[in-house]
């Protein structure tokens, strides 16, 4: 039976949300963060040398990375499904938000993350003043800017016809949620994005999302 090994609050919980999509049976190895590092256990390591998640086992077959896993569960389970037919516009579109997800999207959001914590880090009184200076600096030349840019893409994009690859929903929904979810818990989404607040709305409100949080747990984006 197909494995998802899930590490808590991580990206595989899109994996698990496909998944149920896709009426594929599985079962879900869970695996705890450490509490004060907040990295995965070391267990992991022994299903994938860099021991992260997403990683999923099927048939002997070990695939990791999220859009590497979204593509061989379309197409190994999908018969179809969940992605637009091949050499059509919208599979153009689908293929460009499959890879933004975790490519240009994930960039600033991480380094909002990273500059966070260095800004509220435990150092000597002195450096403070530099290392809040520095972050802030970052932070309103180069970050925020861009979050503001990829909020506007995405919000137009959505203009179109309702889902990112067209007017069907797509695996490329389920991949782009995770910097979506983001971006409303750290990345300045709020109600200039009406669109974007209205795709979550929509997400959280399927079946197969619901049944996938069950079946991985609640997740606290942070």
């Amino acid at each position: 039976m197909l494995t998802v090994h899930h590490l808590n609050n991580s990206r595989s919980q899109r994996i698990l949300w496909l998944l149920e999509e896709l009426g594929v049976l599985y079962e879900t190895k869970l695996y705890a963060r450490d509490a004060h590092t907040l990295l995965a256990p070391p267990e992991l390591r022994a299903v994938h040398p860099l021991g992260k998640s997403p990683v999923i086992s099927d048939d002997g077959t070990t695939v990791a990375e999220s859009g590497a896993i979204v593509e061989y569960l379309v197409e190994r389970y999908g018969n179809g499904r969940l992605i637009p037919p091949p050499r059509s516009p919208e599979r153009l579109r689908y293929t460009y938000w499959l890879h933004f997800a975790e490519g240009s999207a994930m960039t600033p959001l991480l380094l909002k993350l990273v500059f966070a914590r260095i800004e509220a880090a435990p150092m000597p009184f002195f450096a403070k003043p530099i290392a809040r200076g520095i972050t802030k600096k970052v932070q309103h030349t180069y970050i925020d800017p861009n979050l503001a840019r990829h909020l506007d893409f995405m919000e137009a994009q959505l203009a179109v016809d309702g889902w990112f690859a067209g007017a069907e929903f797509s695996a490329a929904d389920i991949q782009m949620s995770f910097p979506v979810e983001l971006s409303r818990a750290r990345g300045g989404l709020d109600e200039k994005h009406p669109r974007l607040l209205q795709f979550l709305e929509r997400i959280h409100a399927r079946p197969a999302y619901q049944r996938a949080l069950a079946a991985g747990g609640a997740y606290a984006y942070r």
